[in-house]
């Protein structure tokens, strides 16, 4: 399948990214001389966890080894004689900003800004290992900055001691200790990648905060940085200035800010920040302490219990951090002090009631979300610790969908007759803070209809079809299926029939009308494809959401009363098959990686056998699985058009399960939760790493870690998948669910979707377009569901639902806009509608029996159609009292006019 590199991998990483394949060795011939002598002999110490090395003329780190594997290191120690100058941060350099009382101006202090030697000072005792005084880097200070890396209960602690030697009052307005670990994977392969890189999540909690590093394979230790003393865990700064070339093969550094005030006044004054912005007063002679330690555990999945090991408070949020209004959500919380108290902002946002503590001494609280937006919740404890859960309360589910429907539907609906470009009728990309459609851009695919950032208005449309149909909607819709995807988009005859062409959109001057193009855009750029380019087929990530469109169609047709009228759904379903073959006929560079959305083609194909089309089927299968054995040869198939990605993964699992290559679903799995973390924020729970793809999908451009772009809900799906086969796995539940629930989090209440989150503390809002959110929508359609879970420490839990017990028997409401989908952990049951409504299931578990309600009947709806399948076990027979299977495997239920109880019995 291999051929030489499609242009837009080239273009991307020749010319776009260029600057990061230099590795940031240049820095200016100003500090050349100033820099860390790394050819002294390094300090070693010896610890329970960690071999560590100190650069002896910087006490700056040069290695963390961890003692069960040696030879790997946290640090980017192997780049040491390439990041040693001035200005390069490494893990023992400090950040602060102060003025005394007398001054109006802020002053900022970096030991990163100088590589002179640092003046070392004598240990006082054996848990002291070096200790170095930073007064010679900070010249004109008013504070005084000791260096301590210590030794206590074991661990290896980070300290800096922080003394007033002036004669007036001094306030510290900002404080950042950066927090230097091997993310940067430039220039290697994708094995060298994921055997020596690490990824880091912060929980950006106050005093309960943690940095979790993890290995890109999600194996080995874990390493965890928790605060030392009094060090909350204020805010998570990127660190800009740092020389190291961003990019795609590298997101940059962070620091770890216990104190904010300076930056929040400055920089950062444009946002509403995760917590309270503080800083501290330091009297003349004065001093004050901050730090961290530095924790080893051993697997992903064993944080939380060596968070409770060392004495940190733990939060557990069911159904997760983004709450809808009409759920009962809970919360757990585990901590060797009692509540002191509780604080919610904005007041009223949320209410909380304490409820009873778990056997184990979990302590839980029913949340009840009020009001739309951001909420802080502030636990302060017994001994004056607090911890802050930030969630974001949405719309009921069904809301949010009805919403974000009418929003495409209105908004972005693109109807132009006259449009030189020929893009309507469709849904095309919305600038939000503009208030209107986005028709003209430098990057041709974002008003260009195709790519994941034209493409994603669209597809974003069709797939809320999938989950809530409107018959006026589809019929829209299918207009821009027939009309724009057929014959437009996608070609309908000639040698590259079914093939997608990369944009309708296009650069081209000197062939056009004069006024066609503003000149108010930049067009000289490599994105600003002529018409010649834009017609090329070869970039397969563009199959995946016309596949998905006829797909949709294909379900809606073959399900619904009256819905599609233009084609029958045979037609479409042999369009979506069409597509899949094209892909790999026309696209096969990109072809031998896992695409976005790739699990379609596994739907295309259970769809193609259920109808019996079996010659189709079989030709689909060989193709996919000469895909999959492909992957089955490499240790980590996760390429793309990018050095290493986290959108592949999804449909390299996905195959990889179907045609049984056990082995190589556990490694993409555990590569998946080495990078989508659980963590008690909604912004970062369930949140798959994409850092890139503002420059390519969003209005402010930049690298920067994404709050629930795509990402989240694509991989979600095969972490949800997963758990359905280990139904006793709780983190793997609360991964999943946090990213799909991501997936809408963002969606504003009049119902725009924008492409993600901005994670920078100066922005923390949405991106102004909506680019290529609907792939990530994609996940969310065919992936939300409804969970009725039992734990033996929580009881009875419900994600997707509201749970409660009547008699014997053990009840769940749906409260999912779809309604349609519902597992039963205890039976591994999955129950899918692929037409109708779950009102509520019910389950027994003395008799195993479970009882279903569905909604009545509507004008596209007469019937119920049910799938059953018990993961583990596909001999498993379950049946349903009173109805029967029909030819393609479905139980119909014939609706009435009020709510119908179906019995299904294992």
């Amino acid at each position: 399948m291999r051929k030489v590199l499609g242009s837009y991998f080239v273009i991307i990483n020749v010319l776009f990214f260029c600057s990061s394949r230099l590795l940031a060795g240049e820095i200016s011939e100003s500090v050349k001389n100033d820099t860390i002598d790394y050819n002294q002999s390094v300090l070693t110490f010896g610890l329970p966890d960690f071999n560590l090395e100190l650069v002896k003329s910087s006490h700056t780190v040069a290695g963390l080894h961890p003692v069960s594997e040696p030879e790997f290191d946290f640090t980017p120690g192997e780049l040491l004689s390439k990041r040693n100058k001035a200005g390069f941060y490494h893990l023992g350099d400090i950040n602060f900003r102060v003025k005394t009382e007398s001054a109006s101006d802020w002053i900022s202090f970096s030991s990163a800004a100088s590589r002179k030697s640092v003046t070392t000072v004598n240990p006082k005792n054996d848990s002291q290992l070096a200790v170095s005084d930073l007064s010679g880097i900070f010249e004109n200070s008013p504070v005084q900055v000791l260096r301590y890396w210590e030794k206590q209960d074991g661990h290896l602690v980070l300290r800096f001691e922080i003394k007033n030697t002036s004669s007036e009052n001094v306030e510290i307005g900002a404080l950042g200790i950066p927090l230097i670990f091997n993310n940067n994977h430039d220039r290697k392969t994708l094995d060298e990648a994921h055997a020596e890189n690490v990824f880091y999540d912060p929980y950006i909690g106050m005093d309960a905060g943690y940095l979790q590093v993890i290995r890109l394979k999600g194996s080995g230790p874990v390493l965890l940085v928790l605060p030392y003393g009094e060090t909350p865990f204020e805010a998570w700064n990127p660190l800009l200035d740092d020389p190291t070339r961003r990019g795609i093969t590298f997101e940059g550094f962070h620091e770890w800010m216990p104190l904010t005030k300076a930056y929040a006044e400055n920089e950062w004054k444009e946002a509403t920040p995760w917590n309270t912005p503080s800083s501290k007063i330091l009297k003349s002679g004065k001093s004050v302490s901050y730090g961290v330690q530095f924790v080893l555990t051993d697997a992903i999945k064993n944080i939380e219990p060596a968070l409770i090991e060392n004495d940190r408070p733990v939060a557990f949020g069911v159904p997760g951090y983004v709450v809808p209004q009409d759920v009962n959500a809970s919360l757990f919380v585990k901590y060797s002090q009692k509540v002191k108290s509780m604080q919610v902002e904005p007041e009223g946002t949320l209410e909380l009631k304490k409820l009873k503590t778990t056997e184990n001494g979990w302590v839980k609280y029913a949340v009840a979300a009020k009001q739309w937006g951001r909420a802080r919740l502030t636990i302060t404890y017994k001994d004056g610790l607090t911890q802050t859960i930030n969630y974001k309360v949405i719309k009921p589910e069904e809301q949010v969908v009805t919403d974000n429907g009418n929003f495409l539907m209105t908004k972005q609906w693109f109807d132009d007759e006259v449009d030189l470009f020929d893009r309507g009728p469709s849904v095309i990309t919305y600038d939000y803070e503009e208030q209107k459609q986005v028709t003209e851009d430098s990057r041709a695919w974002i008003c260009g209809l195709s790519d994941e950032g034209g493409a994603g208005a669209w597809l974003n449309a069709i797939m809320k079809q999938l989950i809530q149909p409107d018959k006026k909607e589809v019929a829209m819709l299918e207009d821009f299926v027939q009309q724009t995807i057929w014959g437009g988009i996608q070609y309908n005859e000639g040698r590259e029939k079914y093939g997608v062409r990369k944009s309708m959109y296009y650069y081209e001057p000197d062939s056009m009308p004069a006024g066609t193009y503003s000149k108010d855009v930049n067009y000289n750029t490599w994105a600003a494809w002529n018409k010649e380019h834009s017609e090329t087929v070869e970039r397969s990530y563009n199959y995946p959401h016309v596949a998905a469109a006829h797909w949709v169609m294909y379900r809606l047709a073959r399900n619904y009363e009256g819905l599609v009228s233009q084609q029958t759904w045979d037609w479409y379903l042999m369009s979506a098959y069409q597509t899949s073959m094209a892909m790999m006929e026309l696209a096969p560079y990109y072809a031998q990686f896992g695409q976005m959305e790739g699990s379609v083609f596994v739907h295309i194909l259970d769809d193609l056998k259920a109808e019996g089309l079996w010659e189709y089927a079989r030709k689909l299968e060989g193709m996919m699985k000469r895909r999959a054995d492909h992957w089955a040869s490499l240790n980590y198939p996760f390429g793309s058009e990018m050095p290493w990605d986290s959108t592949g993964q999804e449909e390299v699992y996905m195959w990889s399960r179907y045609f049984g290559y056990g082995e190589k679903a556990e490694t993409t799995l555990k590569a998946i939760l080495a990078y989508m973390p659980t963590i008690p924020h909604w912004a970062y729970n369930g949140n798959a790493r994409r850092y890139w793809d503002f420059l390519y999908g969003g209005k402010l451009s930049r690298v920067e870690r994404q709050i629930h772009h795509y990402g989240s809900a694509l991989n979600a799906i095969p972490v949800l998948y997963e758990y359905k086969e280990h139904p006793d796995d709780l983190y793997l539940l609360r991964v999943g669910y946090g990213g799909l629930m991501g997936a809408i989090s963002n969606i504003t209440q009049d119902g725009f979707a924008p492409a993600a989150f901005h994670s920078f503390p100066s922005t923390l809002k949405n991106d102004g377009i909506s680019g290529d959110y609907g792939t990530g929508y994609y996940g969310y359609a065919i992936n939300t569901s409804t969970y009725l879970v039992h734990n033996d420490e929580f009881g009875w839990l419900a994600l997707g639902g509201n749970v409660s017990e009547d008699g014997d028997a053990v009840k769940v409401d749906l409260t999912t806009a779809a309604k349609s989908r519902v597992y039963v952990a205890p039976l591994k049951m999955w129950l899918t509608l692929d037409a109708g409504k779950f009102e509520a299931v019910s389950y027994n578990p003395e008799t195993r029996k479970v009882e279903l309600v569905l909604n009545e009947e509507n004008e596209i709806t007469p019937n119920a159609y049910l799938r059953i399948k018990i993961f583990g076990d596909e001999t498993a027979k379950c049946r349903v009292v009173g109805f029967e299977k029909n030819e393609i495997g479905q139980y119909v239920i014939p609706l009435k006019k009020e709510k119908l109880r179906v019995v299904l019995v294992i």
